[in-house]
């Protein structure tokens, strides 16, 4: 790492947040902080929804994916495409027509404050989990860069800084901030993706891509495996990646409340199709990355032949190794970029309108509920920094826990937004306890249903850790299974309020 590098990264760290708080200007009121009071562009609103489901470990891990395998991961994005058009027409209206602050209104308006409050602290605890993740992975690639230069950084202070940036323009700008920021990112990491495949065209043999084709390294449709345990499966990939976007972006506040921030309801669903057609695009993109670096290595092995710690590290080693000074560092602010969009508004937002004035049952009037989003931007901020501070090495087993807790609960939120669609009779208790029963269940199936690894034949239940030969049910069925284990045991316990026809 050079100089001039280690420059670009500083200058990334310093100027976003200073241009999100600029881009935010002054926040007059509550549903400016929070919903950046619907003047926010269908095309901005878009990229950063992309940029805000796109992490570091995606931005690091796909490439491997068609490195190792094919482009068959694609077959995810086609899913949410589809995923995202129906919540563009059933749910968003409901929300921005609804003059809505959160996801979640709708649940205390259909149900009442008590499953609203309940799937707020689904989502904010969900939130910490996913985003502490996260956070610890940007401290990575910026700790391998410090040590470079001979400081020795702990990871903590590497987050705590990383903190300190995104609660800045959160806390001054608002959503108006966090949008703009995002997008911007989102359009930095894609610049570097085409500047390495660029820089790749010219330095791989005239026939790479025939003899990638050749071996197999491009194809996009998998019929042929098990559908239970291959998550790329063509079944298990469209149809489980449909479900898991509805739910996603369509019962999660981060990126709802993007949405939502939208001139009006045409504009948020013009937003929510385009960011899917645009997460497929970033996906082929990556995947062509990593394609090209099979073509580059040979094929080696990541790990005994490249002498790499582990196969997620090709994509890294390369922007480090081989890109030209100025470019490694602007690709590497890049991968920052992916990772640093903000939840915080999201957070408190949900924590202000979901839980404090429904739960406390007090009316907050605007100057308050904006002292109060702003307060709760820093507390989350803090809950997140200590989370994140937690790790120690990206061996802690509790990393994958994290990054799968979605599989526990968006079937669950995304059921009760179902339920109060179809089930007209069903009342808040029934839809608590599907909620809770629905939980219950993803974590028994997640931890003990085990399948084979080669057939995808289910082998029993097992809560010791899976053994080589065994897999967990593939996790694009988790948010199905979900949604209909809602829908079964809230619909049973609704038909107790049937009214007695009469002869």
């Amino acid at each position: 790492m050079r100089v001039l590098d280690l420059a670009i990264i500083v200058v990334f760290l310093v100027g976003m947040p200073l241009l999100g708080v600029l881009i935010g200007g002054k926040q007059r009121s509550a549903k400016d902080y929070f919903v950046g009071d619907g003047k926010i562009s269908w095309w901005v609103a878009c990229l950063s929804v992309v940029s805000a489901e796109t992490s570091t470990l995606t931005v690091l891990s796909v490439p491997t994916v068609a490195y190792l395998g094919a482009f068959t991961y694609l077959q995810l994005a086609i899913g949410y495409v589809i995923g995202r058009t129906v919540v563009a027409f059933v749910l968003l209206p409901r929300y921005v027509a609804g003059n809505m602050t959160t996801a979640y209104n709708y649940l205390g308006e259909r149900f009442g404050g008590g499953l609203q409050a309940t799937a707020s602290v689904t989502f904010l605890v969900t939130r910490l989990l996913a985003d502490g993740v996260r956070l610890f992975a940007t401290a990575i690639p910026v700790k391998v860069v410090l040590s470079a230069y001979g400081v020795d950084a702990a990871y903590w202070q590497i987050v705590a800084v990383l903190g300190v940036a995104m609660v800045a323009y959160t806390f001054f700008g608002g959503v108006r901030a966090v949008v703009w920021v995002d997008a911007i990112q989102m359009l930095w990491y894609v610049l570097g993706g085409l500047a390495v495949i660029w820089v790749l065209s010219t330095r791989l043999p005239d026939g790479w891509l025939g003899a990638a084709v050749d071996a197999g390294k491009t194809q996009l449709f998998d019929f042929t495996s098990a559908p239970l345990g291959n998550q790329y499966s063509a079944v298990t990939a469209i149809l489980g990646g449909a479900v898991l976007s509805m739910a996603s972006h369509g019962a999660d506040q981060l990126v709802v409340q993007r949405l939502m921030a939208c001139n009006d309801v045409r504009a948020s669903q013009k937003a929510l199709i385009a960011s899917g057609v645009v997460v497929f695009l970033q996906f082929a993109m990556f995947l062509l990355i990593g394609t090209m670096l099979w073509s580059f290595y040979r094929g080696l092995d990541p790990v005994a032949g490249l002498g790499l710690t582990a196969p997620d590290e090709l994509f890294a080693s390369f922007i480090v190794t081989e890109l030209p000074s100025g470019l490694s560092g602007f690709v590497i602010a890049g991968i920052l970029a992916a990772a640093l969009s903000s939840s915080l508004g999201a957070l408190a937002s949900s924590t202000v309108t979901d839980i404090y004035q429904r739960v406390i049952r007090r009316e907050l009037t605007d100057a308050e509920a904006l002292r109060a989003g702003r307060l709760w931007t820093i507390v989350w901020a803090g809950a997140l920094i200590v989370f994140a501070s937690m790790f120690t090495t990206t061996k802690n087993p509790i990393v994958e826990t994290a990054l799968a807790i979605t599989g526990y609960t968006y079937g669950a939120l995304l059921g009760a937004f179902v339920l109060g669609l179809v089930a007209k009779q069903a009342r808040q208790v029934d839809a608590i306890v599907a909620f809770l029963v629905t939980v219950a269940v993803m974590a028994f199936v997640i931890l003990g249903m085990k399948f084979s690894k080669a057939t995808g034949h289910f082998l029993g239940i097992d809560f010791a850790k899976a053994r080589g030969d065994s897999v967990a049910l593939a996790f694009p069925w988790y948010t199905p299974l979900g949604v209909a284990v809602t829908l079964v045991v809230g619909g049973l316990l609704s038909l107790r309020h049937r009214t007695p026809s009469t002869t």
